[in-house]
């Protein structure tokens, strides 16, 4: 049987940001080099790539505190996903008396190195 790698992780949870538009970004990264993974964060123009990226760090991070001989530059983003957190539900006015509901929507992410 093949020897798994060790996997070291970050959570970040009930971001108000639609898991749609997470994954977007959260696809650019995965299964890329640590280094390449970074500066593919830094040239991509969304709203949540700056996120993602201070979870990549914080991944890193976690890495290095639970194995102090690992070599952070063959570390790979082994996992992302992306899961719907809680919608904040709103309603807006509209004509003749009726409302629309307004979906407020929020993103679970998990991102593993390894």
């Amino acid at each position: 049987m093949a020897d798994q790698p060790t996997l070291y992780s970050a959570t970040l949870k009930n971001l108000r940001i639609a898991p749609r538009k997470v994954r977007l970004v959260a696809d650019l990264i995965r299964g890329k080099k640590v280094g390449l993974a970074l500066g593919i964060l830094d040239s991509t123009h969304k709203r949540s790539s700056p996120i993602v990226k201070n979870l990549l760090k914080s991944a890193i991070a976690n890495a290095e505190q639970k194995n102090e001989d690992l070599d952070v530059d063959e570390l790979m983003v082994r996992r992302v996903w992306v899961n719907s957190g809680t919608i904040q539900k709103r309603w807006r006015p509209r004509a003749m008396g009726r409302a629309t509901p307004i979906r407020k929507r929020t993103s679970h992410i998990t991102l593993a190195v390894g």
